[in-house]
């Protein structure tokens, strides 16, 4: 039986850098399993226009600075990122990290990064055929850039739960799918992802299942372990009380002694 792990979006809005790094190490000394930030150039919610900081600068700065911890991105969005470049510095970090880097990557979907910056939005199909492309390109530079991965490759998040094409391409490309949503919708949900793995051939167990793990659905953790979840991942925010995180560390730790 997989042991539970919990992950912690540290999310980079209306704080400081000295105060956001201290958030990234204090988790990590907490024993937190994965720690991520999120791919976005402007607060989502707050002030609009309050502080914010770049993803992946954020990742090769703190990720070499914890101890135990796997790093990534709930998640990366495809298009802000030439997929053969991303490869490397994927790759590149990984080395960095000596194997501890989880590639989070999403279609994307939020309008204004996309305007502000310079991107091209498109519609939500565009946006997943260049995930799906994107994922195909990555992969394969994997497999013949040296040096490789640490350990031959990258783990792949997939975030997003689109039900006809999300999940079709989790259920090739991801080793992680993560989804919203209360446990009945998450489990239908993993339920359709496994209907696609029969479909392409894939094992659905070489799948780790994740969730959101917010304060209100604290008492519903056990719901979502029972419909397949073993990652719970917390969203995080300063001021960085860590309260709620302690208390689903400790949960945690109480529902692996059983497995």
């Amino acid at each position: 039986m997989a042991k539970i792990t919990i992950g912690v979006q540290v999310r980079p809005q209306h704080t400081t850098w000295d105060a956001y790094q201290r958030a990234w190490l204090r988790a990590d000394e907490l024993g937190v399993d994965i720690l991520y930030n999120w791919d976005h150039f402007f607060p989502l919610f707050g002030d609009p226009d309050g502080p914010h900081f770049e993803a992946w600068t954020q990742l090769a700065a703190l990720g070499p600075q914890t101890k135990r911890a796997r790093i990534g991105c709930l998640v990366h969005c495809m298009s802000y990122r030439n997929p053969a470049l991303f490869s490397n510095m994927a790759k590149t970090l990984d080395h960095v990290m000596n194997g501890r880097l989880v590639l989070g990557i999403g279609a994307g979907w939020c309008k204004r990064d996309y305007d502000e910056y310079g991107y091209e939005f498109g519609t939500p199909g565009d946006r997943l055929r260049n995930l799906e492309r994107g994922l195909e390109i990555i992969r394969d530079r994997w497999t013949k850039d040296p040096p490789l991965p640490v350990n031959g490759t990258i783990p792949i998040l997939i975030g997003g739960g689109g039900e006809k094409v999300t999940l079709r391409i989790a259920a090739i490309h991801a080793d992680m799918w993560h989804a919203h949503g209360d446990p009945e919708t998450w489990a239908r949900k993993s339920g359709i992802l496994d209907e696609w793995c029969a479909k392409v051939g894939r094992d659905p167990k070489a799948i780790e299942r994740t969730c959101a793990a917010r304060p209100e659905h604290f008492d519903m953790l056990d719901q979502y372990v029972s419909a397949g979840a073993t990652h719970l991942i917390y969203g995080w925010d300063s001021p960085w009380e860590t309260k709620e995180l302690e208390q689903l560390i400790a949960w945690r730790d109480g529902a692996n002694a059983g497995r």
